[in-house]
This record gives C-alpha cells, structure tokens and sequence, in this order.
C-alpha cells in the first residue's frame, strides 16, 4: 500500500509543477480560439445567408416595382428615373441603375442612368469602371437574362463602403437595363460577407482582449516562476557565501511574495544564530571537559609511584585508568568536532583561501611524522589555487585524509599529493599505497561510524575497544565539511594497489 501511494505521487509530481500548468494552459489558450473560431464562423455563415436572402428578396421587389417604369421609358427621358428611385431608397439602402441600349455588347456599354444615393457627374465614369472591374456586369455582357445574387463590397468614388447584394436585369426593347441594389449598414458591413471572417470587428475585439488577458495570464506566472528562480539563486549564494547579508525581502519583486521572503530571512537568521550558539556551545564544552582530563591524567603519575612495580594488579588499574582516559579525551574531541561540522552545515564559512599555501604549510606540520615512518612526499601544487571556505573547516579535512593516507601507508612508500584546477573546481588528491578498500565499501567509508582499519591486537582494555582513535567519524566530516562548502569528495582504488581520495573545492572568484 506505501508503494502504490508513492508510485501515485511520483505520477502526480510532474502535475504540479508550475511549468507544467504554463504549459497547460499556453495549450488551453491555443486550442481555446479555435474551437471558438470555428462555432462563432459558423454561426455567423448562417447569420449571413438570412441576411442575403433577405436582402436579395428586396432587391428583387425593388426590381419588379420599377420594371414598368423600364418596359415604357423612353430613351429620351432617362434622367427623369431619378426621382422614381428615390422613392425605393433610404439611408440603409441604394439603387442604382445602368442601360445598355440595344445593339451594344461588353461591360463597357453600360452607363448610368439614375442612383440613389446620388452619384455627381464628375464620377460616374469612376464609378462605371469601378464596377466593371469589380466583375458585377459580366454575366450581362452577352445576354440580359436572370436574376443574379451578389455579396461583394464595393468602395464609392466618394469613399464610402457598401455593399452590393443583387442585380437584376431587364430586357426590354430599347436595351439591357440592370437594377443593383446596395446595402450600406454595420449590419452587413460588421459581417464576413465577401471577407473573411476573422476580419470582421468583432472578431478583431475579441481576438485583442484574448491576447491581452493571454499575456496578462502568462506574465503573471512568469513574474512568479521569476521570483521563485530569485529565490532559488538567492538561497544558492548565500549557501555557497557569495551573496553577504543580502535579504530575501529585498530581492522580492512581487508582492504576494514579501510573507514567504520575509519567513526566509527569518530562517536564514535563526540558522545562523543556531551555528554560532553550536559553535560557542562546543567551545564551552570541550573546554569544561579538557579541565578535568588534564587534571586526572596529572593526578597518575604520583599515584603510579606510589604503586609498587610488583603490585601487578595496582599496576593493571593504572593502566586501565590512563586508557579510559584518552579514550574520554578523543571522544571530546570528537563530540567537540561533530557539533563544529553541524554548525558549519547550517552556516558555513566563506572566504577566499589560498589553497597551495595551506596544503603547503600542512605537509610541513607532517614533516616529522613522514621522517619517523620513512615515507616519501611527492608533493604537486599547482601555485595559486583560491578556493571559498572557512579555514579550520579546510583544516580539518586536510588534517583527516593526510592522517588516513599516513597510518595505512606502509613505511618506505611514497604518497602523492596533488592540486590543480578542473573546470571551475579546485582538486586535491591524495594517493598512498595502502591496503586500498573493498570495491563495495567505497562510499561506506564515508559514512557516520564506519571504520574499516583493524584494530591493533592485545587486551581489549587497553587497546581501547569502542573507544579506539579510529571511531569512524573523520572521512564523514570530511564529506560533510566538503558539502557544506559546496565541494564533494570521492574514494578510487588505484589500480596498481593503494587508495587515492579526490577532493573537489568551489574556487574562488
């Protein structure tokens, strides 16, 4: 049951990511217009095929009213149709009507004869082109026969749209006369008819406050993603000592925000607070406990000349005594450094250290200890590395591994010891010749209390039994001291016998 609960929320993660739901909701804001598009161009098809037919009918009575007019006007008397139009046309609607006399062919025979609205003189010519260009004469320019339905817009010498709904031809005897009927409202303007449909104003409105609420929506998560990374790389610098005592509320932009930076720097205080009460608490500490263990190891040696050599078991309790002695000695020590390493996770140190310098000046602290054991030193500084740490955080890792490298190197062997920089990273390693480690105990050794040296043979009373130097802790602060800094350490056997331990250090800027 745990499993399945789990497998569901690994399933359901990605879901709530906040990049996810953009992505969601870019796809939603796509897909969203057009089925929109779609229904609203249908609907509008249909709106316009009843306004057509509406409209065509009209064109039609229009027509049949003033065929007899036509079939009798004389020739002669054409212009006097002017006032008989008039009285067909409003401030929506237009009639115009254009003659062929009998005999002409082609578009261009056609001339007006009347039109309501008025057309002056001047651009009749214009209009007449306009219209044959527009092709609404075509199908009259060989025969005037049947009614034609028409939806095109058409622009007037004067500017003005309309839009031109039906021609109807009248053949009589003196020629071919055609009745256009115009259309001039928003109501037919404002529709797709002989454009398309996203042209249409109303599309056009909607598709701004589409995109506008779109951007609006997307800048929002944005400026929230935006926060958050400022957040993240915030917390980065300050993990890593490069931002100082920069704050989380003074790096927000957002304002719904200001609680959650407000609490991050509350955290960040109460951490830092709690590193340095650590620190001063293991300093207190040790310093209480050392007292007493100096004073107790003084008081044996009066106590062992008092004891008679031949008092074996006077003798034995000393000896029992002294050991349990160091031993509470190193486990101070340790305790006194696990509370240091805790305190540099919360906070660790930042500042630029030159790195060659201080493995330098620690291989020659080893001086002695390396003559005493005939080892070799083969030491290969790259001069110059800087790295971003706290210098008894780098003292102590270098103090562990050159003692590891040390108690398991056999004497007359040689241990390398060499720096350079990699990419962005400083690395330190170590190679000895010793034992080496079990390829599956590799990352073991650095675990919290595991040791793999053996313990050196005799009485487990005196050689220390649990209490051992050798308690398991100090490649673990080396791993935690390394990670608090940003670095990372890792253990390789090498191939021709002896273990070599790779430390990587964030460099310095």
């Amino acid at each position: 049951m745990p499993a399945a609960a789990g497998r569901g929320f690994d399933l359901g993660l990605p879901f709530r990511s906040l990049v996810s739901k953009l992505v969601l909701l870019l796809i939603i804001f796509c897909a969203v217009p057009v089925i929109l598009y779609t229904q609203f161009r249908e609907a509008d098809a249909e709106k316009r095929f009843l306004l057509m037919e509406s409209v065509r009918e009209q064109g039609r009575v229009v027509a049949e009213s003033l065929r007899p007019l036509l079939e009798q006007q004389e020739v002669s008397s054409l212009p006097l149709l002017n006032d008989e139009v008039a009285r067909f046309a409003n401030q929506q609607t237009g009639v115009k009507i254009l003659f062929r006399p009998t005999g002409e062919y082609g578009a261009e025979s056609f001339f007006f004869v009347a039109s309501q609205p008025t057309i002056a003189p001047t651009e009749l010519a214009e209009e007449r082109d306009r219209l044959v260009e527009r092709g609404v004469f075509d199908n009259l320019a060989q025969s005037c026969w049947g009614e034609l339905s028409m939806a095109l817009r058409h622009r007037r010498p004067s500017g003005e749209e309309e839009l031109l709904t039906s021609i109807t031809p009248i053949n009589t005897g003196a020629g071919c006369w055609a009745v256009i009927t115009t259309h001039s409202t928003a109501e037919f303007l404002g529709t797709s008819i002989d454009q398309p449909y996203w042209k249409t104003i109303e599309v056009r409105i909607a598709a701004a406050i589409y995109f506008a609420m779109a951007i609006f929506t997307i800048g929002l998560f944005v400026s929230i993603w935006r926060g958050l990374m400022r957040f993240r790389y915030l917390a980065r610098s300050i993990r890593t000592g490069k931002s100082g005592h920069v704050s989380f509320g003074k790096q927000n932009r957002v304002p719904e925000l200001a609680p959650v930076a407000e609490e991050f720097d509350r955290m960040t205080l109460a951490l830092q607070d709690s590193a340095e009460s650590i620190r001063l608490a293991a300093e207190d500490n040790a310093h209480a406990f050392k007292t007493p263990i100096a004073i107790m190891r003084q008081s044996l040696e009066p106590l062992r000349r008092l004891v008679a050599p031949e008092e074996v078991r006077g003798q034995r309790a000393l000896d029992v005594l002294e050991v349990s002695i160091d031993r509470l000695d190193h486990l101070v020590a340790y305790a006194r450094r696990l509370e240091e390493t805790t305190a540099e996770l919360l906070d660790p140190p930042r500042q630029r250290i030159v790195l060659t310098e201080m493995v330098e000046r620690m291989l020659a602290a080893y001086a002695d200890t390396f003559a005493s054991r005939r080892l070799i030193l083969d030491a290969r500084l790259q001069e110059g590395v800087a790295v971003l740490a706290g210098e008894d955080l780098l003292e102590t890792v270098l103090e562990n591994v050159i003692d590891n490298a040390v108690e398991v190197s056999p004497h007359g062997s040689k241990i390398i010891v060499e720096l350079r920089k990699v990419n962005d990273r400083a690395e330190l390693s170590l190679l000895d010749r010793g034992p080496g480690v079990p390829h599956g105990e590799l990352t073991r050794i650095f675990e919290r209390y595991v040791s793999l040296r053996s313990k050196p043979a005799g009485d487990p009373e005196q050689d220390g039994g649990e209490g051992n130097p050798h308690m398991g802790i100090g490649l673990w602060i080396v791993r935690r001291n390394l990670q608090a800094i940003g670095g990372s350490v890792r253990a390789e056997n090498r191939p021709d016998g002896g273990l070599a331990m790779v430390m990587r250090f964030p460099l310095a800027g």
